[in-house]
């Protein structure tokens, strides 16, 4: 069983910067698509990028490209999202997410086709 284990949120100014860290345990194998995703006060839970593990090969929604960056470290089981540039529209509680890959080896954007999620860090961005 994957458990995920999120970190690094907080309250940084219009402009900052913040890295989140997804700590993933268990048999990751299965679970090789990770996603990040956050979810503001009343809206819906919003895909922010994903990458299938050990592809390296990160994709991006449109409203955090150019400015985050989904990146893996494997030896520590850990994938990171790096935020720049932040804005007072990025606050949310982001949360990982581990799930397995669709046919032809893709990794979904939908929450659905992740089985595995940590328990969320909360970003603020605000002045």
């Amino acid at each position: 069983e994957v458990q995920l284990v999120e970190s690094g949120g907080g309250l940084v100014q219009p402009g900052g910067s913040l890295r989140l860290s997804c700590a993933a345990s268990g048999y990751t194998s299965s679970s090789p698509c990770m996603g990040w995703f956050r979810q503001a006060p009343e809206k819906e839970r919003e895909w922010v990028a994903r990458i299938k593990r050990g592809d390296g090969s990160a994709v991006y929604s449109d409203s955090v490209k150019g400015r985050f960056t989904l990146t893996e470290d494997n030896a520590r089981n850990t994938v990171y999202l790096q935020m720049n540039s932040l804005k007072p529209d990025d606050t949310a509680m982001y949360y990982c997410a581990a799930g397995p890959v669709l046919w032809g080896g893709y990794c979904s954007s939908r929450p659905d086709s992740y089985d595995t999620w940590g328990q969320g860090t909360h970003v603020t961005v605000s002045s």
